[in-house]
């Protein structure tokens, strides 16, 4: 449904503030982390939930998100998790105890859940014609992107200069100005498709997507041979695979599976989310490398992630946002995918002895990747949502926020698993080497995964994005015909 031009002007801003919002709640309280455990008296053990409450909640409620959002009106739904994400900022900032700040932390996970889907649903629904939607969705694209390095700088800049409370008061002005815009955008109509909620499917999808993410993050501490790390992923995948049972079964799905059935939308899936897992391994070397190997401050090695966001607004803006509707996704999704492949495989280069590292190593593989990023997501944020009917968009853009969320947990953890038992290996093998020649050897084991990661992510997507159109039409079709109606 098309909306009138100054619903246009005031949704992209709104819509994108959210998404700046969303994302860079991801990274910011990263490095406030310290200052907030000293300042609360969190022990060690329990400092994680800052971060893992925030992700258990966003992620294991996405689904149920979606659907929240096409019941309600994804306008509507926009608004109250804006509303709710800087009351839930406010009280984490003000937290005297670590349990006040890892409640408000879930609670912003809990709103996040609602405003991501309703965002992009927003999107989708206001740009109908095809050039102002490539626009649209590489700016999008472009501020999801480049959250994570904002994050980082404004966390260290805040910290420093402020007080860490300030990296949570910071949502407060920002939502209450996207509510502002948000109030100008024009109003969507409800579903009004069925009565009540899928029970069934909204608590296997949570307590699903809940054990997977949960067990990425331990995997992280605790190691992939973990038996809780193991129980959980077991738990999780046994919830998720019955919980796509059910879904086939009932007559108003959380999720219907013709959303993922269809050959190009399940490529676009499966493109982010193998994308997030490589390009979160890569983030986890670029903050590890630069403090730890070249001894930037935690603001500098926020500063230098600028030269990737910046990349990334020019692949979304001016290479992927124009070239919508003009050339075929795949032609932007694939070249991304490699681009980013080659910039990280560059610096699996790097050795304790490398010279110039930030002009020959960092610089070069900071563009491709961030150009690479800013190809995949626009035209992967468009097939995740082309031709639905505007009863299922909220489900689309939720399982599309879902391959993000899963994506970035898992990068982190396997990533950082793999740099821990290279660098062990290492030295074991050579008693006589130097920590810092282990801790390299680890960072390029484990950036050569997260390229093989991006390759074989083209190499698997490319026969469902490159699919000819008639053909995806009959598999959707097909789709259609054996899932039932959401």
């Amino acid at each position: 449904m098309a909306k009138d031009g100054p619903s246009r002007r005031w949704t992209l801003p709104a819509v994108s503030a959210a998404q700046l919002l969303v994302v860079l709640d991801g990274t910011i309280v990263n490095i406030a982390l310290p200052s907030a455990q000293r300042a609360l008296g969190m022990s060690d053990a329990g400092r994680q939930w800052a971060i893992t409450a925030y992700a258990l909640a966003f992620g294991g409620l996405l689904l149920i998100g979606g659907r929240v959002s096409s019941a309600l009106g994804h306008r509507r739904t926009f608004i109250i998790g804006l509303l709710g994400f800087a009351g839930a900022s406010a009280l984490g900032g003000a937290a005297g105890s670590p349990e006040m700040l890892f409640a408000a932390r879930a609670l912003q996970g809990v709103f996040a859940a609602g405003l991501a889907p309703a965002g992009l649903s927003l999107l989708t629904i206001t740009f109908t014609e095809p050039r102002e939607r490539g626009r649209a969705f590489g700016v999008f694209a472009a501020v999801g992107a480049a959250g994570s390095a904002i994050g980082l700088i404004a966390g260290g800049l805040l910290t420093e200069y402020v007080g860490w409370r300030w990296c949570l008061y910071i949502n407060v002005p920002l939502a209450l100005l996207a509510v502002l815009g948000a109030t100008r955008v024009a109003r969507d109509r409800p579903s009004r498709d069925g009565k009540g909620l899928d029970v069934p499917g909204a608590l296997l999808s949570t307590a699903g997507f809940v054990a997977v993410v949960y067990a990425f993050n331990e995997a992280a501490s605790l190691g992939w041979g973990s038996g809780k790390v193991l129980a959980l992923l077991a738990a999780g995948t046994l919830l998720l695979a019955t919980f796509v049972a059910v879904e086939l079964r009932t007559p108003r799905p959380l999720l219907p599976m013709r959303i993922l059935l269809h050959r190009a939308r399940g490529g676009a899936f499966l493109a982010i989310t193998l994308m997030f897992v490589a390009m979160f391994g890569f983030y986890l070397f670029m903050s590890y490398y630069t403090q730890t190997i070249l001894g930037y401050s935690p603001v500098e090695a926020g500063l230098t992630l600028i030269i990737n966001a910046l990349a990334t607004l020019l692949g979304s803006t001016l290479i992927a946002g124009r070239l919508h509707g003009r050339v075929s996704p795949a032609a932007l999704i694939l070249p991304g995918l490699l681009a980013a492949a080659a910039g990280i495989l560059l610096l699996t280069r790097l050795t304790p002895q490398s010279t110039e590292v930030f002009g020959l190593y960092l610089v070069p593989a900071l563009l491709l990747t961030g150009l690479g990023l800013g190809l995949v997501m626009p035209p992967t944020a468009g097939l995740a949502t082309a031709d639905m009917d505007w009863q299922n968009i909220g489900a689309a853009s939720a399982a599309y926020n879902a391959g993000q969320q899963l994506g970035a947990a898992l990068g982190t953890a396997l990533f950082n698993t793999l740099a821990a038992g290279a660098a062990a290996s290492y030295l074991a093998a050579h008693p006589q080497a130097a920590a810092a020649a282990g801790t390299v050897r680890g960072y390029t084991t484990a950036l050569a995964a997260a390229a093989a990661v991006l390759l074989v992510a083209a190499i698997i997507t490319a026969p469902l994005i490159v699919a000819r159109r008639g053909r995806q039409r009959a598999d959707d079709r097909k789709a259609e015909e054996t899932t039932p109606v959401g």
